[in-house]
């Protein structure tokens, strides 16, 4: 088991990779998940699931808006009170913004998502490193995408730039806090199969009258694996970064997107 006894805190719980992220720390025997999210419904739900795999696993749910230091603050509060301690850090928590171009955007819309995206991500990570110090260390991985490595067709020019600062910023934290034995690393995903995902594919095939079966065809002939990956494979390896397996890992950039993108 990758997190044998570990007490492991996910932002943004939801529908997709989140939730999936809490059900796999879960799966892998971690002690305790903390899930964070602005919905309660959503941590009602990914505790159920959680349960579900590992009735030992003991779950504690904040609403929590990380774009708010105090909330934040009150999250690891929270967790050090139930548990006594944090092993890993799981920044899932984001928001897409439009699909827009940077020739065109609206750029007084990007600072919502730089606010969570960039400065909500490091107002929680930055929370969590007092204890993490004072415990000996600990383990952040920052869940990125593979838009911040390569444009792609469609734009997403206000994430990507949140993206792309938060993984810079992610290997500036490395290096300073490597002298704490605390590991920072990001993990960059591509196309995941998934509820939201699937959701968008529902979605294309009635608007456009191609089936979806069609759509996901097109999709998976351009990926080496010849298919999408799942929501749960890629939660799994960003897991594996936040584990002792990868005990020598810190400052990396995985590319978890079926090799869509080799650098």
């Amino acid at each position: 088991m990758l997190l044998k006894d570990k007490i492991v805190i996910v932002s943004g719980i939801g529908p997709g990779l989140g939730v999936k992220l809490a059900i796999e720390a879960a799966r892998e025997g971690a002690a305790g998940v903390v899930a964070a999210a602005r919905s309660q419904e959503k941590l009602d739900d990914a505790e159920a699931r959680v349960k579900a795999i590992n009735p030992n696993c003991k779950v504690l749910k904040i609403v929590t808006d990380i774009t708010d230091r105090a909330q934040c603050e009150a999250l690891v509060a929270a967790t050090i009170k139930q548990f006594g301690r944090i092993d890993a850090l799981v920044n899932s928590a984001f928001v897409h913004g439009d699909m827009d171009y940077v020739s065109s955007a609206n750029l007084d819309a990007w600072a919502a998502v730089m606010n969570t995206n960039l400065i909500g991500t490091l107002k929680l990570t930055q929370s969590v490193l007092p204890q993490m110090k004072l415990q000996g260390g600990g383990a952040i991985v920052m869940i990125n995408t593979m838009a911040a490595r390569t444009p792609p067709p469609l734009g997403e020019a206000g994430y990507a730039a949140s993206k792309s600062a938060l993984a810079n910023s992610a290997k500036y934290l490395a290096k300073e806090v490597g002298k704490d034995n605390i590991r920072v690393n990001s993990i960059h995903m591509g196309w995941m199969w998934g509820a939201p995902v699937e959701g968008y594919f529902v979605w294309q095939a009635q608007e456009t009258g191609v089936p979806l079966e069609t759509l996901k065809a097109k999709i998976s002939s351009t990926i080496p694996l010849g298919r999408i990956p799942t929501d749960d494979e890629c939660a799994r390896a960003a897991l594996f970064l936040v584990s002792d397996y990868a005990s020598a890992v810190t400052g990396a950039a995985l590319d978890a997107n079926g090799g869509s993108y080799m650098p």
